[in-house]
């Protein structure tokens, strides 16, 4: 059968080995994972172990995101719905526990009055009777303790579930926060650089007032100023649509939270991370150890459905007492009782067991697969986050530059046309766009450094297990104080921050409420 490409006990005939059970004793299958990450040898990444766990609070250490992650975890509603199939998982094991014992207990108590005629006469008589019987079908062949088996890995992969759902929660609102500082970054350069079109605007209309310039240049200065101005609502739009979505996740409706955000930077990271070796950190990742636990709880279904192979044993028995008069029902003499074993053996089941014994063992082959192709998506997403966060950090350094030097090409050339130098007008309002372009551009880096880092630890499986859970199957969350945030350290930033533009990167951002 195929689920011997498992490596586990795949003959029946091994019932005794495999603890009166038929059906293959499951071992967990092996997975090809890289040996280590392709950018090992760069010195940023760290193959210690690493405690992810409150991966956001050790990376950002951001009070407002740790209050809005103890939030989400409290509050999301994906969250409560993972919760309640842990619930439902659990319901469904104690079903499967059940059936190991007597599966049919029955009390029954009956009376009746009867009459019975004949011979010129009638004749009236009562009967009591009162009984307990019991069915017990021995699990010979192990039927229902692989059920049991299988609900257990059932009620495993619903917890590592809910795993799944808090590292994607936690990676979430990180994300979305990320986005909304570096949203309001790019708001406050777009206004600034509004404010210094409007200069240059209301410059060029005194000089064409004296006759220094054509109503062209006025024209064309009025354009390059609205055409930033268009920025404004562009950044304000999408930024709403962000906190509306950060709302969803802490679960509550979408409102203002400018109240709760305040004030804020681009988060900053260290340039290096620890990442441990692929084998370890993966292998644990909660939607792969879901898949793995899926994969134990099917191998438990071929156990069985091959146990509808052979006869079925069952034990009953029944005892009660039986009497004309209720009076009489507990004299000596008014017991009864019964007791035996039956057999039930579908022997003429056309097909029926067998092709259910190979659709279980052909469902388990998929299910290997998924398990397999989940250790190599996971693999895929490290690396992918790997690069984008080593290499986002040479693009900011690049990118910083490029601002800068936009920064002060503009500074030069608006004070040669202040000082009423002749200039070429289409090269002033040319760098005056590339300014805004650039610093929007350098915002935009700097919060892509940030998000590598939340790619990462979703990759990882970070945030798992919560440091949030008080109980080892949270049926009812309930939250705690958020992890203990380290004191901020001078980090060493991936490159030497450039002045001008990286003070207004770094400068608190007003959440837009004077838009």
């Amino acid at each position: 059968m195929g689920f011997a490409a498992s490596g586990c006990t795949t003959s029946p005939r091994q019932w005794i080995a495999n603890g009166f059970k038929v059906g293959p004793n499951y071992c967990t299958p092996v997975a090809d994972v890289a040996p280590d990450w392709i950018d090992a040898n760069d010195k940023r990444v760290i193959s210690d172990p690493v405690d992810a766990t409150a991966w956001w609070a050790t990376s950002f250490n951001d009070p407002v995101l740790n209050q809005l992650v103890t939030e989400a975890y409290s509050q999301n509603l994906t969250v409560q719905q993972a919760v309640a199939r842990i619930m439902q998982a659990r319901a469904l094991r104690q079903i499967a526990v059940g059936n190991v014992f007597p599966q049919q207990q029955a009390v029954g108590a009956d009376y009746s009055h009867n009459l019975t005629t004949g011979s010129g006469f009638d004749r009236h008589f009562s009967s009591w009777r009162g009984q307990f019987s019991l069915a017990w079908e021995i699990d010979f062949w192990g039927r229902y303790r692989r059920a049991v088996e299988a609900a257990d890995a059932d009620l495993d992969a619903e917890m590592y579930n809910y795993g799944d759902v808090v590292v994607t929660l936690v990676a979430d609102v990180a994300s979305n926060y990320i986005d909304i500082r570096t949203l309001q970054t790019r708001l406050e350069l777009v206004k600034l650089n509004v404010e210094n079109q409007r200069k240059t605007y209301e410059l060029t209309e005194i000089r064409f007032r004296n006759g220094e310039s054509s109503e062209v240049d006025v024209q064309q200065a009025k354009s390059s100023l609205v055409q930033t101005e268009a920025l404004v609502p562009q950044v304000e739009i999408t930024l709403r649509q962000t906190q509306n979505q950060l709302c969803v996740l802490l679960g509550r409706p979408p409102e203002d939270i400018d109240a709760m955000l305040g004030v804020g930077t681009i988060p900053d990271v260290a340039p290096e991370i620890v990442l441990g070796i692929p084998a370890t950190t993966l292998l644990q990742r909660p939607d792969v150890r879901r898949a793995e636990r899926d994969l134990a709880a099917q191998s438990a279904l071929i156990g069985v459905a091959e146990s509808e192979l052979y006869p079925h044993i069952t034990l009953s028995g029944t005892v009660g007492r039986s009497a004309n008069q209720f009076k009489d029902l507990f004299r000596a003499g008014s017991g009864f009782g019964s007791v035996g074993p039956s057999v039930d053996w579908n022997i003429l089941n056309y097909g029926r067991i067998s092709g259910r014994i190979e659709f279980e063992d052909a469902r388990f082959q998929e299910l290997l697969a998924i398990y397999r192709q989940s250790v190599l998506d996971a693999n895929l997403e490290a690396e992918n986050a790997i690069v984008q966060f080593l290499k986002s950090q040479e693009q900011l350094r690049l990118q910083l530059e490029a601002a800068e030097a936009a920064d002060e090409t503009n500074r030069l050339i608006t004070l040669q046309f202040e000082e009423g130098e002749e200039i070429d007008f289409n090269r002033v309002f040319s760098v005056q766009n590339t300014k805004t372009q650039q610093e929007v551009a350098a915002a935009q880096a700097k919060g892509t450094v940030a998000q590598g880092v939340v790619s990462i630890y979703r990759a990882l499986g970070g945030g798992w297990p919560s440091p949030y859970l008080t109980q080892p199957y949270p049926y009812v969350p309930e939250p705690v104080d958020p992890p203990a945030v380290p004191e901020p350290v001078d980090a060493p930033q991936p490159n030497e921050p450039l002045p001008m533009i990286d003070a207004v990167l770094e400068q608190p951002v007003d959440n837009g409420t004077d838009n």
